[in-house]
């Protein structure tokens, strides 16, 4: 099973290129959501929301809708000798549960930054997120390179995390784009290839993610996926280059090109609800 998305929904430079003009924002997962078969949820990074807000969610999307979700930062981007808090790990799986009972959680995606590097405290924080979320199918993402071995693959495969392929700024100390799966689940990620704002500071992280794919870019990784989906049992593919819609439309162009045919949708009565 295939399935193809955007890394969050709810941006506001994403009315008129995406939601039309005159959209309640409360009512831009409906909308997406009749377009798109999944989303990643990264707001879960900067603060673990309520269970109410996953219950809204699951309420508000199709029955075949999946959602990923982002591992709170205060679990991730801590020293890799720090260890998280207790209470954070409890919090978030608990946030999950209306997600769960529907059927509708995909996966959980820990993403690390460039300084997490293969090292006895990052293996131990990598087992405490499995002994922690035992029941939860757990993707992670690296940014350094040094990860990318095929020792360290099989480490991931014994603790049954999945391996995010992404696509970003070729620099050498970033992971190199490829086809690896280390469970059963799939995952890839396209951040954009804007190398001149890739190390720019959180508060310009927009920047960072200002890019169109040519459709040449994204041909170069149907094989990649062809291979990624064989080895696995659901894969997902999310475009994170969010800046004015951007994701949306080259997520809509990788549909074409894999042949995915989105379910139709009456835009007449539909779009005259949404602008109620």
């Amino acid at each position: 099973m295939l399935r193809v998305g955007t890394c969050g929904f709810s941006y506001r430079d994403w009315v008129g290129p995406f939601y039309p003009l005159r959209i309640r924002p409360a009512l831009m997962l409906d909308y997406y959501a009749e377009r798109f078969s999944t989303v990643e949820i990264d707001s879960t990074y900067y603060a673990i929301p309520k269970p109410s807000m996953f219950e809204s969610m699951a309420h508000r999307t199709p029955p075949d809708f999946r959602f990923t979700v982002k591992a709170p930062g205060s679990v991730t981007h801590v020293p890799a000798d720090a260890a998280p808090e207790e209470d954070d790990l409890i919090s978030f799986r608990a946030c999950l549960e209306p997600l769960i009972r529907a059927g509708k959680l995909g996966a959980v995606l820990a993403q690390f930054p460039n300084s997490f590097r293969p090292a006895r405290d990052a293996f131990g924080r990598l087992e405490l997120l499995r002994e922690s979320w035992p029941d939860l199918r757990l993707v992670a993402e690296f940014r350094h390179r040094d990860w990318q071995k095929g020792s360290i693959l099989r480490i991931l495969g014994a603790l049954d995390i999945g391996w995010c392929n992404v696509d970003e700024p070729r620099f050498e100390s970033l992971v190199k784009p490829d086809a690896q799966t280390t469970s059963t689940i799939g995952y890839i990620r396209f951040h954009g290839r804007n190398a001149a704002k890739w190390w720019k500071q959180e508060r310009n992280a927009a920047e960072r993610y200002d890019y169109t794919y040519s459709t040449d870019e994204l041909v170069e990784w149907l094989p990649r996926i062809g291979e990624v989906i064989e080895q696995t049992d659901e894969t997902y593919v999310f475009f994170n280059n969010h800046r004015n819609g951007q994701a949306v439309n080259n997520a809509r162009q990788m549909m074409d090109l894999l042949d995915i045919t989105p379910a139709p949708v009456d835009d007449g009565s539909r779009q005259l609800k949404l602008l109620e």
